[in-house]
């Protein structure tokens, strides 16, 4: 059976919170600790910060399999990477020994701004 982790104290795997990206681990956290550190490796060109940081990814589910679901927005509609991010994200995730499949869902709900960015993203791009 699967093991839920929480990005938050009051967030459920459940309920998928549009602020926090939810981690279903089924592997086990260090699978879904792996798949995040991948993720951090893929950066938004215009932003110097990754797009795990800058809070463009929504929901992740592992499954049993090591099939990886991603569920990803970027920083405006007309992103002019809008249709070579994803197959960026595809690529770092595809390469964590353990993911057997990698899907990539472009969504645009709810709209990202820049509330959704962690500390390190605003500390990095000098927003505090």
């Amino acid at each position: 059976m699967s093991e839920a982790l929480k990005t938050s104290e009051t967030e459920s795997v459940d309920t998928v919170a549009a602020d926090e990206p939810t981690t279903k681990a089924v592997a086990g956290e260090s699978l879904a600790d792996e798949v995040v550190k991948a993720l951090k490796t893929v950066y938004d060109p215009e932003i110097p910060a990754d797009v795990y940081e800058l809070g463009l990814v929504y929901r992740i589910d592992i499954s049993d399999e090591g099939v990886v679901e991603i569920d990803m927005t970027l920083t405006a509609p007309g992103c002019p990477v809008a249709g070579e991010m994803p197959i960026w994200v595809k690529n770092a995730v595809s390469t964590v020994p353990g993911v057997s499949d990698v899907k990539v869902n472009l969504v645009f709900d709810p709209p990202w701004d820049q509330s959704r960015m962690s500390d390190e993203a605003r500390v990095t791009l000098d927003m505090f």
